[in-house]
């Protein structure tokens, strides 16, 4: 049953359309072809119902954009109406009859007086137009200027929530639409108020016609008498005007409770008895007012005695209530304390804040920080966070440093994001001595091997520090060894270190200097999460992101062509091609590069799949270690005639070319021949 229910509802809004071009053709036959009595009192019905229908709708409307075709509805309405006055207008100066709706309405009003029913149609226009049409135009207008005025800052709202990522492209494409509907709707308002007070207007000259146009058509061409002929029209045209203004004053009520209505969870019920009645205190002077009303000699006892008890009596509830509450408050406050009283016997764990780069030391190494034993780690690291912004273009947040006692009493761990990522181990009293020759020291001191990068090493006192240095040995202090560390591993983890929330300190940053391009590019092209894709691709290579110019510009000249982050990082290369193959030339200006085969690149490019971590070959496991063998042999060979060599590799396979060796040669660069 159900299911049938919801069918038949479905598919008459499918068909509402045509039902309602068919409505409004028929408004325009009201106004020029005959419509018999019983036709007009069933039109006359429906119109009731409608403006009865609306009123209450707008009762339980939370926000007006719940009832955004309200301005339209009034329209259609109100030329609904004029076309019933035309109507009855002729079945009046025709018949001299229009119905029984009209005569009901033009009896129970007027009696057997039609000029008490004159003085109430003419209330009825006054209040209407000087009143409820006037008060709600008002607050039409005031309401689309102030909802126009709001409008950029409230779109500035949600374009800063959104390049903040705390929401969806679809969200603020919502949020959008929805702000504009809104403004939309009060500046319709705003003109289809007009129309009400013009219905008014209309109504009264309808009325005044029929009087006047009854009596003359029915005295001199039907001989009727003229005392009857204005009793008979004049009871006619005031049941009429009611008919018709009646529901006009009931729409007029409803666009005004529309356009006063907040957004609210609420509706309009609800929200007023937990206002107007929620305060004991003012029902109570109420009371007392009402029954010292009730004791004036001349004033009628009965009614302010009875509102007077019935006021007191929802004092008394609320009173109650209100005490009700505030003994179940005292009953919770008193089990707290007395829960805090009683000895612990669970502790509440709440989920520890996870910091994007932390460092952990143990107890041994604590004088390090303690500036008041010139231990300089915190500004050794500052240094470092600020070398790092201004070579990589990203600024690392600032980094905690916690004592860890399940730690030797000499080592270090690194953690990002919780998971550790370097360890070592330095001795505060000592210095690090490595070798850059073969590993052999003439030196006495703990062997060790250097956390970096691996060498062997030497920690050796201060004694041994001087006897170092005249054998030519590399001495480094402590903290040195530890902030070289940490540099190494922000240079190696810089991808996974910027966030959105990092993305967006980059942009705030450079607004200044590249405002334009930046309200171009988000969120118009591109998202805030686009745009970390790339810039994590550029520094998992290594690339600085500090050129940000050049990175926008880029981004915005091709995000319209393509969504693919993989893609636009290529683009995004090409732009910085003289950055990037700057950090890899030798003294000379010169780069030294390990080039593919044609027939290897060829079978590279043939077997290109694309995935979520991006784009891989999809070659047999034995080539790909043949791959990776005979480069490890290539860059052995190049080590011993330049320092750093690079991949040079076509532009179409380079990012999967990339991706196939980066688990194996992480830090060896690849370049695409249009970067050189």
């Amino acid at each position: 049953m159900e299911n049938r229910a919801g069918a038949m509802v479905q598919k008459f809004n499918k068909s509402m359309d045509i039902a309602l071009a068919l409505a409004v053709v028929g408004v325009i036959g009201l106004i020029v072809l005959p419509v018999p009595p019983g036709m007009l009192d069933l039109l006359l019905v429906v119109n009731i119902s409608l403006s009865v229908t609306v009123l209450v709708l707008t009762l339980f409307t939370r926000h007006v954009l719940e009832f955004s075709v309200f301005p339209t509805l009034l329209l259609l309405l109100t030329l609904f109406r004029l076309g019933l006055n035309l109507a009855s207008t002729k079945l009046i100066l025709s018949d001299g009859n229009a119905g029984e709706v009209i005569n009901a309405f033009a009896g129970f009003v007027a009696g057997n007086n039609f000029v008490v029913g004159a003085v109430v149609f003419v209330i009825i226009i006054i209040i209407q137009l000087l009143v409820i049409t006037s008060g709600a135009s008002r607050v039409a207008e005031v309401g689309a200027r102030f909802t126009l005025d709001a409008m950029p800052g409230k779109q500035m709202a949600i374009d800063a929530d959104l390049n903040a990522g705390m929401i969806q492209e679809e969200e603020a494409r919502a949020r959008r639409e929805a702000l504009q509907q809104e403004a939309d709707f009060y500046g319709a308002m705003d003109g289809s108020s007009k129309f009400v007070k013009g219905d008014a207007v209309a109504g009264i000259v309808i009325t005044i016609i029929n009087l006047v146009g009854g009596i003359a058509i029915f005295v001199g061409q039907r001989g009727l008498g003229f005392a009857e002929a204005i009793d008979r029209f004049g009871k006619l045209t005031i049941g009429d005007g009611l008919v018709s203004q009646v529901p006009a004053v009931l729409i007029s009520v409803a666009s005004g409770i529309l356009v006063t209505r907040g957004a609210t969870s609420q509706g309009f019920g609800s929200q007023l008895s937990s206002q107007l009645f929620s305060r004991h205190k003012v029902l109570m002077v109420t009371t007392l007012l009402l029954a010292v009303f009730a004791l004036v000699p001349g004033f009628p006892t009965l009614p302010f005695l009875a509102l007077a008890v019935l006021m007191g009596f929802l004092s008394f509830l609320l009173k109650t209530d209100e005490k009700n509450q505030g003994m179940a408050r005292e009953e919770e406050t008193r089990q707290a304390a007395a829960a805090e009283a009683r000895p612990k016997t669970e502790t509440r764990v709440a989920p520890r804040q996870i910091d994007t780069l932390s460092i952990e030391i143990s107890y041994g190494l604590l004088p390090l920080i303690d500036e008041s034993a010139s231990g300089d780690l915190l500004e050794r690291i500052l240094m470092v966070r600020r070398q790092v912004a201004t070579d990589m273009g990203i600024v690392i947040a600032p980094i905690r440093i916690r004592d860890n006692l399940q730690l030797g009493p000499n080592e270090y761990t690194i953690l990002i994001r919780g998971n550790p990522v370097g360890h070592g181990e330095i001795y505060v009293n000592r210095f690090l001595v490595m070798d850059p020759g073969n590993g052999e020291f003439q030196v006495d001191g703990i062997q060790t091997v250097e956390p970096t990068f691996g060498l062997k090493a030497l920690w050796v006192d201060e004694a041994g520090k001087d006897k170092s240095q005249m054998y030519g040995y590399t001495v480094v202090d402590p903290t040195t060894v530890l902030v070289t560390h940490l540099k190494e591993i922000i240079t190696g983890h810089a991808d996974e270190l910027i966030g959105r929330q990092e993305v967006q300190k980059i942009l705030d940053g450079a607004k200044e200097n590249y405002s334009v391009v930046i309200e171009e590019l988000i969120p118009g092209i591109l998202s805030l999460g686009e745009v970390q894709k790339v810039l994590q691709g550029l520094l998992r290579e290594g690339v600085s992101i500090a050129d940000i110019g050049t990175i926008l510009e880029t981004l915005a000249d091709y995000g319209p062509l393509s969504k693919d982050t993989e893609i636009l990082t290529e683009y995004v290369r090409h732009a910085l091609s003289r950055t990037i193959a700057g950090q890899y030339r030798n003294s000379n200006g010169k780069l030294c590069v390990i080039t593919l085969s044609s027939a290897l690149e060829d079978r590279i490019a043939g077997s290109i799949q694309k995935s979520l971590q991006g784009s891989f070959p999809a070659i047999d496991p034995d080539l790909t270690s043949r791959i990776l063998h005979s480069l490890n042999e290539q860059l052995e060979m190049s080590s011993l005639v330049c320092e750093q060599a690079v991949v040079l590799a076509a532009p179409k396979i380079r990012a999967a070319f990339r991706n196939l060796i980066a688990s194996a040669f992480p830090k060896v660069g690849v370049l695409s021949i249009n970067e050189v």
